[in-house]
């Protein structure tokens, strides 16, 4: 067996090292013969009790220093049993292991029926377990065994998919290495596959059962988790297509966590990154044990009415409810980028022409500083942005004004490019901040482009680009659920490279991981990369899933002698418009959402006072943009009454 590293993502165990628990162990026969290694935790007095079942890959000898679930040292207080095995192959079930059959999935089935048979067991079985040992619960489930009542998988979904290890066409760098060093041995099948061919869809098509779900599911995932993009569409499908009796009893817990596995963050922590959730601390044992009650002991405790998604809105700190994910009552707004690095609701004119370009240099990239990594040696989680990231020449930074209210979002943004390079491949690399008012630039999620996949994922999708010629990327980022407080602003980052989250792109168009290696730079060019803020069809901006209130492009500007005259204000509908000394030139009307109803219109000299009729508008706040001669842009806040 190759050596693999120790992670452990559920246990902080620094003041129980001088004691730990002594199981019954077991070797568990399975449908070969061959016997799955397994220690049994039976609490005192426990006649016929149920049973959490542990699978994993991690050594089930860890957990003598103390169980999950808040159990720790505790056993003899636990109204449950708990089993780990060893996976088959690994560990103390290292002389069982096999190639192909039976199936992990299958040794689930008969640790699960071998529990049943014990005198030991009320015959009720539930499973638990983080990351790999959540994944392995939805292979156990889907083998159906007749005494699994019901499982809870954290920070996991079961699918395999091509996005997930190659997200718009880019390797994940630090994610494959560190599966490497568990010993899955994963990158060579990776690296030999870097298009969407017909393993992937085989792959893809086996890993994919909702339908085969026939018991109710608690899956638990955190918001800076890099498996959030394979649960929530599994939830969503589970309850619709899971065995009718069991769609109403699954449920969702989605947390301001990270995937855990090394540092002072894991799912159910008051931490992430650099940042802190006091009131996030324990949810994700808590609750699991009320599942747990419900469905294992029968206990009246309210479960079954709970809602079917609770999730952690950062920002404002709260634990929200929805009967769906993402929740309704959701719009997207745009707010474009433009040539100062501001972005706001305000399309670029359809006259403009403007762009700005950076120079990426493949051997200094621009370095992965947390978001929803794995890597022992990389951060998880929230991290500032601003100096190891802002204050490289590499980068883009395009910030909003400062809000004037709550922007809440809720779900996934896209943001789209309209980019062109002087190479025939190069890479474009997100981020979204949430920008302090003591400058703090916050990381809530990223993503990537790589442009020979911009038109598809099969080889014969594949294309170089032209030098010089304009092409667009969409990257969609991972779901969130945060709110840019007042006083914040908004950020997007774009850079070439997040390395080594993500693979860095030599730059040359020619073969991507020579001599099969995830990361190697062979002939590596810097290339000069462009976005474009033009017009309607080339420009650049972020679209973002908000509720009501959407970030205002538009504040009213501080009075000074420069400033328009604008009476009556409040008005009924019908305002006049008096420009300074130099006078204006345009004006735009917009709504308190940021809609331009009149637009651009021209000012002659001698026309003062001009007059404007928002009579046929609804009552509220209006912002008049003013351009003048030597003052640039004003706004005035008007209030129709």
């Amino acid at each position: 067996m190759k050596k693999i590293s120790f992670l452990f993502p559920t246990l902080l165990l620094s003041s129980f090292a001088f004691s730990q628990l002594t199981p019954i162990v077991y070797l568990i026969p399975m449908r070969d013969g061959k016997k799955i290694a397994a220690d049994v935790y039976i609490p005192s007095g426990c006649t016929q009790c149920p049973t959490i079942l542990i699978q994993t890959p991690y050594k089930r000898t860890n957990y003598h220093l103390g169980l999950p679930l808040g159990i720790k040292l505790n056993i003899n207080s636990s109204n449950y049993i708990f089993v780990i095995t060893d996976w088959r192959g690994f560990y103390g079930s290292a002389a069982a292991a096999y190639s192909g059959s039976p199936t992990t999935g299958q040794d689930g089935y008969d640790v699960v029926q071998w529990i049943a048979g014990q005198p030991w067991s009320n015959g009720k079985v539930g499973t638990w377990g983080p990351s790999a040992l959540g994944r392995v619960q939805f292979l156990t489930a889907k083998e159906n065994p007749p005494n699994l009542t019901c499982i809870v998988p954290q920070v996991a979904g079961p699918q395999e998919n091509y996005a997930d290890y190659f997200p718009n066409g880019d390797y994940r760098t630090e994610y494959a290495e560190q599966l490497d060093g568990l010993g899955f041995g994963i990158s060579p099948i990776l690296l030999a596959n870097p298009v969407h061919n017909n393993l992937w869809t085989f792959i893809e098509k086996q890993n994919y059962y909702p339908d085969s779900i026939r018991v109710p599911a608690f899956m638990i995932g955190g918001w800076y988790d890099h498996t959030i993009e394979l649960m929530l569409p599994f939830f969503n499908a589970i309850r619709t297509q899971s065995a009718p009796s069991v769609q109403n009893q699954h449920r969702l817990l989605m947390g301001p966590w990270v995937h855990g596995g090394h540092g002072a963050a894991y799912v159910g922590s008051a931490t992430a990154g650099q940042l802190s959730y006091t009131n996030s601390a324990g949810w994700s044992d808590s609750l699991a044990m009320l599942f747990f009650d419900h469905h294992l002991r029968g206990i009246t405790n309210n479960w079954n009415n709970s809602p079917y998604v609770q999730y952690y809105q950062m920002g404002d700190n709260l634990w929200q409810s929805s009967s769906t994910w993402p929740p309704s009552g959701l719009t997207n707004y745009k707010l474009y980028f433009h040539p100062d690095t501001s972005m706001d609701l305000t399309a670029p004119a359809a006259s403009s022409t403007h762009s700005l370009s950076y120079n990426y240099d493949p051997t200094d990239p621009s370095p992965t500083l947390g978001g929803s990594t794995i890597r022992l040696d990389l951060n998880q989680g929230p991290y500032d942005q601003d100096s190891a990231v802002e204050s490289r020449n590499d980068v883009l930074k395009f910030t909003s004004a400062v809000l004037v209210q709550d922007v809440v979002m809720k779900g996934n943004a896209v943001v789209h490019l309209s980019v062109s390079s002087n190479r025939k491949d190069t890479d474009f690399d997100v981020r979204l901040t949430d920008v302090y008012p003591d400058g703090r630039s916050m990381l809530v999620n990223d993503g990537t482009c790589r442009m020979r996949f911009r038109k598809g994922f099969t080889a014969a999708d594949t294309a170089v680009m032209i030098p010089g010629t304009t092409y667009t990327c969409d990257i969609t980022l991972p779901n969130t659920s945060i709110t840019f407080k007042t006083g914040h602003k908004i950020r997007v980052d774009i850079t070439s490279s997040n390395y080594p989250r993500f693979n860095r792109n030599a730059n040359n168009g020619g073969v991507m991981y020579p001599g099969n290696n995830g990361d190697s730079l062979v002939n590596p060019v810097i290339a000069t990369n462009t976005i474009y803020m033009d017009d309607l069809i080339k420009n650049s901006y972020i679209s973002m899933p908000l509720t009501a209130n959407p970030p205002l492009a538009i504040q009213e500007s501080a009075e000074d002698e420069m400033n328009p005259d604008v009476y009556p204000n409040p008005t009924t509908g019908k305002f006049f418009v008096v420009a300074p000394e130099k006078g204006l030139q345009s004006f735009d009307v917009y709504t308190m959402l940021g809609e331009k109803i009149i637009s651009s219109t021209p000012i002659s000299p001698g026309e003062q006072p001009w007059a404007i009729d928002l009579s046929a508008q609804p009552k509220g706040i209006y912002f008049l943009k003013c351009k003048t001669e030597n003052k640039g842009a004003v706004v005035k806040k008007i209030v129709v009454i």
